[in-house]
This record gives C-alpha cells, sequence and structure tokens, in this order.
C-alpha cells in the first residue's frame, strides 16, 4: 500500500504541476502505520463523534493525506485525478471536510498541534473519548505557537494527543539542523513535559505499534521523532531537496513507477481530468 500510495502521489504532482513532492514521500509510512493499524476509524462513518483524529499539520503534503484516504475507502480513488483542478474538493492544501476524513485546514504551519489541543479540551467537557494524532514537519518545529502549545499540553496533561515529527532533516531552503537548532529535538520535548521517543520513520510495525499504544502509561502527552528520508521510496529523489519543489517529468513518473514495483504506465497523469466525482454523504459538514 505504501508504494502504491507514493506512485499515486507522483503522478499528481506531475498532472497537477504541484511541488512539494519530497515531503509528502517521506511521510507515506506514517500514514499507512495510522490508516492501517493504529487509528480508530470507520471510512464508512467519517464523522463518528468517537473516530479517531488525524492531522496533517506539515499540510504542503496534501497528496500523501488524499492518496491515503481515497484507498482506505474514505471516497473514491478517481477523485484524485481532479487534484488541484479549479472547481475541484482537493487544494493544493487541505480545507476542512474538502473530502470525508479531512479533519482540519492546514498548512499555515504551526498549527495543528494547537487544533489538536482544542479537540481533547472539548472532548473532556462534552466526550465521547478519543485520540488525536498530529503530523508535523521538523521546519514546523520552528514555530513558537507549537512550543506554546507543547507547554499547555503538559501543563493540562493532556494524554490523548499523539505529535508525530516527520524528521526528514530538511526544509525549503536546506538542512533543517543548520538553520535552527533543532537538534537534540527529542530532548527539547522532554524537557517540556512531554514523553518523547524516537524510531525510524519507515519501520512500518515499530511505527504502528508505537502510534497504537497512545496513551503510554507516563501520563503525559506524547511525541514521536521519525527518523524519515525527503524522497523516501524513490532513489533519484531521496535525500535530494531539490524535490521539494520540482515538478516530474512523464520520463521520471515512469522510473519513479518501476522502482516502486508499479506498471510502467501511469494511473493518472497521462489522462485529461475526470469530470468531478460525486462525494460520498456527510461531505461538507463540521466535524
Amino acid at each position: 500500500m505504501a508504494r502504491k500510495i507514493r506512485g499515486r502521489v507522483v503522478e499528481m504532482s506531475h498532472a497537477a504541476k504541484t511541488p512539494h513532492l519530497g515531503s509528502a514521500l517521506s511521510c507515506v509510512d506514517i500514514l499507512v502505520a495510522a490508516y492501517w493499524g493504529a487509528m480508530r476509524i470507520d471510512p464508512a462513518q467519517p464523522l463518528d463523534p468517537g473516530r479517531d483524529r488525524f492531522l496533517l499539520s506539515k499540510g504542503h503534503a496534501a497528496t500523501a493525506l488524499y492518496a491515503t484516504l481515497a484507498y482506505r475507502g474514505f471516497f473514491d480513488p478517481q477523485l484524485l485525478e481532479r487534484f488541484n483542478c479549479d472547481g475541484g474538493a482537493l487544494a493544493e492544501h487541505p480545507s476542512l471536510q474538502c473530502v470525508p476524513g479531512v479533519e482540519a485546514a492546514t498548512g499555515s504551519l504551526g498549527h495543528g498541534l494547537p487544533l489538536a489541543l482544542g479537540m481533547a479540551l472539548a472532548q473532556r467537557i462534552r466526550g465521547p473519548r478519543f485520540r488525536s494524532f498530529v503530523l508535523m514537519s521538523d521546519g514546523e518545529c520552528e514555530e513558537g505557537t507549537v512550543w506554546e502549545a507543547a507547554l499547555f499540553a503538559a501543563a493540562q496533561r493532556i494524554q490523548s494527543v499523539l505529535a508525530v515529527v516527520d524528521y526528514n532533516k530538511w526544509q525549503a531552503t536546506g538542512r533543517s539542523n543548520e538553520i535552527m537548532a533543532l537538534c537534540p529535538l527529542a530532548e527539547k520535548w522532554r524537557a517540556f513535559g512531554w514523553s518523547a521517543h524516537e524510531l525510524d520513520g519507515h519501520d512500518l510495525a515499530a511505527l504502528r505499534s508505537a502510534l497504537a499504544a497512545l496513551p503510554d502509561g507516563s501520563g503525559k502527552p506524547v511525541a514521536l521523532i521519525a527518523h524519515t528520508v525527503k524522497g523516501k521510496g524513490i532513489s533519484f529523489m531521496e535525500d535530494d531537496n531539490n524535490w521539494h519543489y520540482r515538478i516530474p517529468t512523464g520520463d521520471e513518473v515512469l522510473a519513479a513507477r518501476r522502482e516502486l514495483g508499479l506498471a510502467d504506465t501511469p494511473l493518472a497523469a497521462s489522462q485529461p481530468p475526470s469530470p468531478p466525482t460525486p462525494l460520498p454523504k456527510g461531505e461538507g459538514t463540521s466535524p
């Protein structure tokens, strides 16, 4: 499934001429571990009050989220062909309930964690119980709102929120640790009162186990520092920050699909966009 999603993400970038491909590829395994293992969800009931929430705080990786939701059954994968088309539901950055499964409008970095904490406080008041998973970028950890939220979560002993940092060591203009002193990142989260753990962000079994273990018994909010590779899965994109903004050519799409063990012919990039596909019941309603 991770290979299938990566292939579709590359096609979507090529067809829509949108960037942030490397950032989307680095977090695919985290999404797969969450949606096919750790989260309590039912695609047939995307607004179930007791569902676990997933917030893609690094909203520029929206293609990875959209493909994940489609293949998990939240909406027809055919809709992916309309990514970033005028009048379509799938914008370059996600908006609230643009399709079933999208829990928040994100893309302005530093907002996902505060949103998740607001959800956690709301459930204390009115229930029902659920968990919130927030996928963040390492560059996003330079935002002050992240650390304000981290202090608040520790003070309120919020145990139902898990922050996953996609630590691919890059941001738009250079190495994350050269632009801001992020290291040692796990120790910073611990200093702010969190239970912080480091793991391989491409080890699906380890990810699934760590995500499922929320709360972890520490009495604290939990942060996972997931060490990843930008552009993961495609040799000529891996750890190459040019793919933060580069758009793959048709030949590069084919080469990527061959490396991923997929068919040589792209599923969507070689075809004109299809007419808009009707969305399942529940689209456009509040969470």
